[in-house]
């Protein structure tokens, strides 16, 4: 009666008070296999299915070859660069070039027409023959025969004369001996008018005092046009 008034707490067992052992999650030990399943499928597949792992000589082969198709890249982009540089030069040539040849033209055509004018102011050949030879000039020029001649036709619409020219140089000698020298002929083509120039060896020692043009038409000995002129000393 005068006992304890503390109330007794209900034990499970008979034993006393024991503790229970923790165990692990279930959740946790799913999460665990799943992650191993997974690395390991991953892995699988990775050396099954996945690209060759490169070996420590192969990956610097790799290297290199990457290094020199930069180089080869910089170098052709180079030579493009080069090539448009010097496509561009050329270029602004030919546009030079063609601005040039633009401008000969026209100083060609000014020049014909003038040329023109002073050919028709040219007096006529003495004899009256067409053609004729309007003007010629001769010199000595160190054992040659320079040689300057005007041929024209009276119509500028007449057919084209083909011919030949000789020359016959009348000179003399150091000694003082005179002669005649037939030269060798040359061809001679012209509708209204040509000039015929050049030069022509003498002999040794020659000099040319006169000279007679005589112009026959091709094939045919005949003289279509002569005149004898004096060289200039």
């Amino acid at each position: 009666m005068f006992g304890s008034s503390k109330r007794r707490v209900f034990q499970p067992t008979a034993y006393g008070n024991t503790r229970r052992a923790r165990r692990i999650p279930r959740w946790l030990v799913l999460m665990l296999t799943g992650i191993v399943l997974g690395s390991g499928g991953l892995l699988f597949l990775q050396k099954s299915y996945g690209p060759t792992r490169l070996t420590v000589e192969q990956s610097e082969q790799l290297h290199y070859d990457l290094n020199s198709s930069n180089m080869d890249k910089q170098r052709l982009q180079a030579q493009l660069n080069q090539q448009g540089h010097e496509l561009k030069e050329a270029k602004a040539t030919v546009t030079s070039q063609v601005d040039g040849l633009k401008k000969a033209q026209d100083q060609v055509v000014k020049l014909t027409a003038d040329l023109q004018l002073f050919a028709d102011a040219m007096p006529p050949d003495p004899r009256g023959t067409s053609p004729g030879i309007r003007s010629a000039a001769f010199s000595n020029q160190e054992g040659q025969l320079s040689y300057q001649i005007l041929v024209m036709q009276d119509d500028k619409k007449a057919n084209t004369f083909k011919g030949e020219v000789e020359l016959v140089v009348a000179g003399r000698y150091p000694n003082g001996k005179t002669a005649n020298i037939d030269l060798p002929a040359f061809s001679l083509e012209l509708q209204h008018y040509t000039h015929a120039h050049g030069l022509i060896p003498l002999p040794e020692g020659f000099s040319a005092r006169q000279v007679t043009i005589k112009i026959m038409q091709e094939g045919s000995k005949k003289l279509s046009a002569t005149r004898t002129l004096r060289v200039a000393r």
